[in-house]
C-alpha cells in the first residue's frame, strides 16, 4: 500500500537533496492551471507510455499528486504492479498543498521558464522591440534573425527574413550565421525563454557581435500588428572547418568559466550500472543525426528543447545527466552550462558519442498487457447492428474536429463516467474504446474492464485505420464543453489561435515567474554572471 504523506512532509522531502519523482497525476488542463514548482506532468490518461524512461529506477521516491480525487490511489496501484517500491500519495492533493500556504504555480515547463526569466533578471539580457526590429529591417540595417525554436514551430510562423537555428545550435552556427563582428544578431522564440536563454547563450560564449532578444518574440510581433510569415524552411548551413574551429573555442572558455564538468567513457559504463542513482543519457544533436546514429539507451534531447522543458525528459529532481554530442560538444557544453545553472548534475561525454544504433526508438508503454482487438469492419458493423457503444478516448481538441460518428467522449480518469455514458455497467453491448494511435485507449480499456463485465476491447489501428478505409467522421466543435475539457490548457494554447488578450496574458505570466520562484524558496538556480 503507498504512504500517505502531509504538504509539509512533501516540502521538506522536496529540499532534502534526495532523489524524488513528484509526479502529478492529473490531465494536463488541471496540471497547467496549478501545480508545484517541481511536479512533474504524469497524466494517469498515459500513465504507463513511457514512465520507464522518465522515471527509471523503480526504488526511487516517488510521489503521486491529483486533486484528491482517488486518481493517485489508481495511479499508485499501477506503478507498484510495474514494479515500483517506494510510492507515497499527497494527502488532499493540490487544494492541500494550497491550504498548507505554499506557492502554485500556472502553466507548464515551469521550472526551466522560470529560470529565463530568472536568468534575464540576473544578467540584464539585452532585448528589442518588435517595432525597432522592424525599423532596423526597413533601414537595411546589418543584422541576422535567429530562431531558436524547433523547425517545426518556425515552419508554422515566424519572423519575416528569420532563419532556423534551434538554440543548441547557435554558438555551434553563428561565426557561419554571422561572420562580421558588426552584424547584429536577433534572437526570437514564440515569447520570451528560448528568445532570453538562446541571445544570452551567445553572449556567454563571448561572441564579438551586439546579440539582442526579440521581446515578446512572435507573439511579440504579432501583438505589434506586423505580419508573420507561414511556411518557411531557412535552415542553417552546415558547419565550416572555420566555424567549427571557432565554436570549439567559444565552448572550451565556457566549459572552463562554467565548470561544466567532463566524463569519460568508462566512468559512464560505471554510473549505467549503479543502480542507486537515476542516470538520464540524453544526445543534444539534431534529429537527422541522431537517427542516423545514436547510442543504445539514449534518448533524444536536443538541447535548445531540453533547457526549454527539462521536465519533458527527466522526471526524477536530484538524477545525474550525461549530454551526448559530437566530438565537438559545442552543443552538449552550451545546453550542460545552462542545466548546472538550474541545478541538475550534468556532464557531458567526452570525445563524441556512440553511434551505433539508428532510428528513432519510440516510448514504451508498461504494463498494457493483452487487449483485445476490433476491426474497423467490425466496429462499423457492430454500430450498424446496435451491438456495441464506442468512445473516444483521446484529446478532447482531436474529438471536436474529428470523431466515429456515435462515439462519446471521455477520458481514463473518469472511467465511472465514460462508462455511464456507454450505458452502464449492466448494458448488453460491447464496449470499444479508441484514439489516435492505440495507447490511449488500451490504457483506458484497463480501467473499464475493472468496472464492468461487459466486453471491451479496441479499434486496431486507432481513428487512422477507421479514416483510412474512407469512413466518416463526425465534428462537433461544442462537444465536449469547455467545463469538461481536463486535458486542455486554455491559457497556453488559445494564444495561437489569434487570442491577443491570451497572447498578452501569456506574456504577462512569463515575466511575474521569478517573484513567484522567490516566495517559494525550492528552486535550486544558481545563475552565473
Amino acid at each position: 500500500m503507498p504512504k500517505s504523506i502531509d504538504a509539509a512532509q512533501l516540502k521538506a522531502m522536496l529540499g532534502d537533496g534526495g532523489e524524488i519523482a513528484l509526479l502529478d497525476v492529473r490531465e494536463d488542463g488541471q496540471f497547467g492551471e496549478g501545480h508545484m514548482l517541481y511536479a512533474m506532468p504524469a497524466p494517469y490518461s498515459v500513465l504507463e507510455r513511457g514512465i520507464g524512461d522518465y522515471v527509471p529506477r523503480k526504488d526511487v521516491r516517488v510521489v503521486l499528486v491529483d486533486d484528491g480525487d482517488g486518481v493517485a490511489e489508481r495511479a499508485a496501484a499501477r506503478l507498484a504492479a510495474l514494479g515500483y517500491s517506494d510510492i507515497a500519495i499527497l494527502t488532499g492533493g493540490m487544494a492541500a498543498w494550497a491550504a498548507a500556504g505554499y506557492v502554485v504555480f500556472k502553466g507548464v515547463n515551469v521550472p526551466s521558464k522560470a529560470f529565463g526569466e530568472v536568468v534575464e533578471v540576473t544578467n540584464h539580457t539585452p532585448d528589442i522591440s518588435a517595432a525597432d526590429l522592424a525599423a532596423m529591417q526597413a533601414a537595411g540595417e546589418k543584422l541576422v534573425i535567429l530562431d531558436g525554436r524547433t523547425p517545426e514551430e518556425f515552419n508554422r510562423m515566424s519572423i519575416p527574413g528569420g532563419v532556423s537555428v534551434p538554440n543548441a545550435e547557435l554558438v555551434y552556427r553563428i561565426h557561419d550565421m554571422a561572420p562580421d563582428p558588426e552584424t547584429t544578431v536577433v534572437v526570437n522564440c514564440a515569447g520570451r525563454t528560448r528568445s532570453i536563454i538562446g541571445a544570452q547563450a551567445l553572449i556567454n560564449a563571448g561572441v564579438p557581435n551586439k546579440v539582442i532578444a526579440l521581446r515578446g518574440g512572435t507573439m511579440g510581433w504579432r501583438l505589434a500588428g506586423l505580419e508573420l510569415a507561414h511556411g518557411e524552411t531557412a535552415s542553417y548551413p552546415p558547419v565550416s572547418a572555420a566555424g567549427q574551429e571557432q565554436a570549439l573555442k567559444y565552448a572550451a572558455d565556457v566549459r572552463a568559466r562554467y565548470d561544466v564538468p567532463l566524463v569519460d567513457p568508462d566512468v559512464l559504463a560505471a554510473w549505467r550500472d549503479d543502480g542507486t542513482r537515476t542516470l538520464y543519457l540524453l544526445d543534444v544533436r539534431s534529429a537527422e543525426e541522431f537517427e542516423a546514429g545514436h547510442m543504445p539507451g539514449a534518448r533524444h534531447a536536443p538541447g535548445g528543447q531540453l533547457v526549454q522543458s527539462a521536465d519533458k525528459w527527466c522526471g526524477v529532481k536530484g538524477a545525474r545527466i550525461v549530454l551526448l554530442d559530437d566530438e565537438a560538444s559545442v552543443r552538449a557544453t552550451m545546453t550542460g552550462h545552462w542545466l548546472k545553472q538550474m541545478g541538475w548534475d550534468v556532464h557531458v561525454l567526452a570525445g563524441g558519442t556512440d553511434t551505433s544504433e539508428a532510428g528513432a526508438p519510440a516510448a514504451e508503454t508498461l504494463g498494457v498487457g493483452n487487449v483485445a482487438t476490433s476491426t474497423a469492419v467490425q466496429l462499423a458493423e457492430g454500430l450498424a447492428a446496435g451491438a456495441v457503444a464506442v468512445a473516444d478516448v483521446d484529446l478532447s481538441e482531436d474529438y471536436r474536429a474529428g470523431h466515429i460518428p456515435g462515439a462519446v467522449w471521455g477520458v481514463r480518469p473518469r472511467a465511472a463516467d465514460l462508462l455511464e455514458k456507454l450505458g452502464g455497467a449492466d448494458d448488453s453491448r460491447g464496449i470499444v474504446l479508441y484514439s489516435e494511435h492505440e495507447t490511449r485507449a488500451r490504457l483506458a480499456a484497463l480501467d473499464l474492464a475493472a468496472l464492468t463485465e461487459r466486453p471491451v476491447s479496441v479499434l486496431a489501428g486507432g481513428r487512422e485505420a477507421w479514416r483510412a478505409e474512407g469512413r466518416p467522421l463526425a465534428a462537433s466543435p461544442d462537444d465536449p464543453p469547455d467545463s469538461a475539457r481536463i486535458d486542455y490548457l486554455f491559457f497556453v494554447h488559445d494564444r495561437h489561435h489569434g487570442n491577443d488578450q491570451a497572447a498578452r496574458d501569456y506574456l504577462a505570466w512569463e515575466e511575474q515567474l521569478p517573484a513567484q520562484i522567490e516566495a517559494d524558496g525550492d528552486a535550486t538556480f544558481r545563475v552565473v554572471v
